[in-house]
């Protein structure tokens, strides 16, 4: 009697927290906000000693600007501020508080005198932004080229393929401001697309019936540093009006943090696994289930408790096949099963990200049989 019922939340968050300036309608229109954004960036490595803070006014840290070895200034966003205190080894909030001049002074002092002289790479715009202010080595990840790779494989996201930006409650709605999945802001982005015309038929899918699954993805990345780059790929029931995303299971996410080789990374493994999961047949992956169905874990359920303490632990694995005995009416024996159970255990989860990372592990549980 399996009852899936596990949500992901990662879209909603983004719906109700962005806002209208942040949200595109059409992944063209996403592609061409930073591919103009890319060639009016420049990144640069100096000394933070040759960095200074002036103020520009006697307000807040908004009329703050900093200053190169060449003397050209550059306004940090709210972002890149917080990066230059971290920087000057000061409290940013506290210097947000500040009048311009104080703050200024503060910052100049820690970049110059208060650490040992260090490398830092600045993201600077030609309209005299300071969008970043990271690690020398930041390997970054361009948007631009991310969004490039999703118009390429999925086109507008709204009509020319099947994936698009989802309906609600499996319905096709026109797409706006108001209920769009394409998000980006000065400091990250985040694409939510659905393909949810070809859905995948799963037998047993709850109290022995035949359910219909949808196939989603979702995009994550940070140029400045705010996050990583992230894939999760999932099945799902349907996304509610509010962009959560109901009945996900085999959760499946790479993640690449902004090291040296990340772009490298990008573009020699993860998109062209994104455009494999694109072009993928449902059927493809109804056979991956199938097979996790079908793949008997061991033979004794010793030897099956063993095998999921060894990839969890003893207490979640005693979890697992309680959960799976309850709602199964027998042991956890195959893949398939323990995935389900682990699924059950994650639906008690009170915190988001602990339930997230317990269905991912149920999607590699699947990986298994292949």
């Amino acid at each position: 009697m399996t009852n899936l019922t596990s949500t992901l939340t990662a879209a909603s968050k983004q719906w109700a927290s962005r806002p209208f300036d942040e949200r595109f309608t059409s992944l063209i229109d996403m592609q061409d906000h930073f591919i103009n954004l890319r060639r009016n960036s420049a990144a640069k490595v100096v000394p933070s000693s040759v960095l200074t803070a002036e103020p520009t006014n006697e307000g807040s840290h908004s009329g703050l600007v900093v200053r190169g070895p060449a003397g050209t200034a550059f306004a940090p966003t709210h972002f890149s501020f917080g990066q230059l205190a971290t920087l000057a080894g000061a409290p940013a909030g506290y210097l947000r508080t500040l009048p311009a001049p104080l703050a200024a002074d503060a910052l100049s002092y820690g970049l110059k005198y208060a650490r040992a002289a260090e490398d830092v790479g600045l993201l600077l715009t030609r309209d005299g932004q300071l969008r970043a202010a990271t690690g020398p080595r930041y390997g970054r990840i361009w948007n631009a080229d991310i969004v490039r790779g999703l118009v390429r494989n999925f086109g507008d996201g709204v009509h020319d393929s099947d994936w698009r930006v989802p309906g609600e409650f499996g319905k096709a709605v026109a797409v706006t401001k108001a209920n769009t999945t394409l998000y980006a802001g000065d400091r990250d982005m985040f694409v939510f697309l659905a393909d949810e015309k070809n859905r995948i038929e799963l037998p047993n899918r709850r109290n022995g019936e035949t359910g219909l699954l949808a196939r989603g993805f979702f995009v994550w990345n940070s140029e400045v540093g705010s996050s990583t780059f992230g894939i999760s790929t999932f099945l799902f029931d349907y996304v509610c009006c509010n962009r959560i995303v109901w009945g996900a299971e085999n959760v499946k996410t790479v993640k690449l943090r902004h090291t040296s080789g990340a772009p490298e990374r990008f573009l020699q493994e993860v998109a062209p696994a994104l455009q494999s999961y694109a072009n993928s047949s449902s059927a493809s992956l109804l056979a991956g289930i199938e097979a996790a169905r079908a793949k008997r874990i061991a033979s004794t359920q010793d030897e099956v408790a063993e095998f999921l303490a060894k990839r969890f632990s003893k207490r979640m694995s005693e979890s697992m096949q309680t959960a799976h005995l309850l709602e199964e009416g027998r042991p956890v024996e195959t893949l398939w099963d323990a995935a389900t159970a682990i699924t059950a255990v994650a639906r008690s989860v009170e915190w988001q990200d602990e339930r997230v990372k317990l269905e991912r592990a149920a999607g590699e549980l699947i990986d298994l049989a292949i």
